[in-house]
């Protein structure tokens, strides 16, 4: 699962990075994203020409299908699991022609001891930047009539963490906890946020070459615990992401 991330990026360093337009976004670094805010997105469109276009945008991280009679709804879909992606009504649309990356330096999972849970990072170990697979709709609130603004809300999608045994950093994931949200190499986030859409049998084959490949990112990962300040929403400092 992923309930809290980090991007401690400012809008011009991730479209530097990521090497897009800054198309609507400014989002302020933060170093506890919780679920209904709003958050960086890397979508890619076709231009005038013909050409594509990767942009930045700001969404609300929760996804809200059109059909949604509630912004409230959005609390539940901040993660979709990506093995039942393609077939549940939330999500099935989107992942046929509405896909993104969602940047992030560093995402918190909670290690459950006893009674007790242990806060910890997973971020990569050389500092660089992580592309989770998202998903994003258009949502707007029918009853408050045509002049409600419209919301653009994504999800990040989650699969299996490692089987044990895989050694180093993924042997740490599988002990930690048995979801994980799924990382994108740079090749594999161009094929997922390309326009196309899709039918049901390609989406599915694009969605398990996320999965597939997913291990092979995350093993440049590192993981340790911190405070346990993690947990309240309203901490939101640097120092969150400092060891214990």
């Amino acid at each position: 699962m992923c309930g809290r991330y980090v991007v401690a990026r400012a809008t011009g360093d991730l479209v530097a990075t990521l090497g897009v337009d800054p198309g609507n976004t400014e989002v302020r670094p933060s170093w506890n994203v919780a679920p209904s805010t709003d958050v960086p997105i890397l979508v890619e469109r076709l231009d005038d020409e013909g050409e594509l276009l990767g942009e930045l945008h700001a969404a609300r991280w929760g996804l809200l299908p059109a059909w949604a009679k509630d912004i409230k709804q959005s609390y539940k879909t901040f993660n979709a699991r990506s093995e039942s992606v393609t077939e549940k009504p939330t999500f099935r649309s989107a992942v046929r022609s509405k896909r993104c990356a969602v940047p992030a330096d560093a995402y918190y999972e909670w290690l459950k001891d006893g009674d007790a849970k242990r806060p910890h990072a997973i971020r990569p170990a050389d500092g660089g930047l992580i592309t989770f697979a998202g998903l994003y709709e258009w949502w707007r609130d029918k009853a408050a009539g045509e002049d409600a603004p419209w919301v653009l809300s994504c999800t990040i999608l989650t699969g299996p963490s490692p089987e044990p045994g895989a050694g180093g950093v993924l042997d740490e994931l599988a002990g930690l906890h048995d979801r994980m949200p799924l990382p994108m190499s740079s090749d594999m986030a161009a094929d997922w946020v390309h326009p196309q859409k899709l039918e049901k049998p390609g989406a599915e084959a694009l969605v398990e070459q996320v999965r597939a490949q997913a291990n092979d990112v995350a093993a440049g990962w590192q993981l340790y615990e911190v405070d346990k300040a993690v947990g309240n929403v309203r901490n939101n400092v640097p120092e969150l992401l400092d060891p214990v």
